[in-house]
């Protein structure tokens, strides 16, 4: 099938899907037309402790599945490099997203060993979300399908989308409310600014200020204020940007 018609074939089905294994079959269809072997598309946290609410759909063999599961999190380098890009990469080129070390490389090494080759990941996250990604994979001595990586990309994307209609995640009750004054201090706290520097550049009293902070707090239902940034962050309310400026001084 023409790579353009999988995809739009892929979309129809994909709207019908109204459980994770009917999910799991779809993608593995569009993965051998995209010349694939493995996939698994799921968030990190689950191959831990995991939790009915995590997403994890997979055909990775039994043994490495498991193995996996049993690895430290943190180790993992292709989901650490997940959130470093915000566009599908190749495992190859996993150094030129992270430091790779020595354990990094001992894990690529034993996905080998159970069968696994080269393969292409593509990240999820959502802010507010447990951070996930769709990889595709080839068995060991297969070359990787270059020519349909751009396909591959959309698919992973919107199957990802679909396991988080399916799972609950696009209709939560998400983030709490903040005032557009509870944002702008929420903001300046994040630059490490004081009740008496953000009053100066709101133009406010610091009393008011004081009682902004207190009912962001308040909303997330927590006692600081590096608490309280933490969770601005996590719901989009304030970037990255916002709290680390490009040139790296207070502002």
């Amino acid at each position: 099938m023409p790579l353009a018609g999988l995809i739009d074939h892929f979309d129809a089905r994909l709207a019908g899907c109204a459980s994770h294994a009917e999910l799991a079959l779809l993608l593995g269809d569009a993965l051998r037309e995209l010349g694939f072997d493995y996939f698994a598309l799921l968030h990190h946290a689950s191959l831990g402790a995991g939790g009915a609410a995590l997403i994890r759909i997979d055909n990775y063999p039994p043994a490495w599945a498991a193995e996996l599961a049993a690895s430290p999190l943190a180790d993992d380098p292709v989901h650490l490099a997940c959130g470093r890009t915000s566009i599908g990469f190749r495992w190859e080129r996993l150094d030129g997203l992270i430091a790779l070390t020595h354990r990094h490389r001992d894990i690529l090494a034993r996905s080998a060993r159970h069968g696994l080759g080269s393969g292409f990941t593509v990240p999820a996250n959502v802010p507010g979300e447990p951070l996930g990604s769709c990889s595709f994979a080839v068995r060991r001595g297969r070359a990787l399908p270059v020519g349909t990586l751009l396909c591959a990309e959309l698919i992973g994307a919107h199957a990802f989308g679909a396991a988080r209609r399916i799972g609950g995640y696009a209709t939560a009750g998400g983030r709490p409310h903040l005032s557009r004054r509870e944002r702008e201090c929420l903001r300046l706290v994040a630059l490490g600014k004081t009740d008496w520097e953000i009053a100066r550049v709101l133009g406010i009293a610091e009393e008011t200020v004081r009682q902004y902070v207190k009912r962001a707090r308040a909303a997330y239902d927590v006692a600081t204020r590096t608490q309280l940034v933490v969770h601005g962050l996590r719901d989009a309310w304030i970037g990255f940007g916002d709290a680390i400026p490009p040139n790296g001084g207070m502002g």
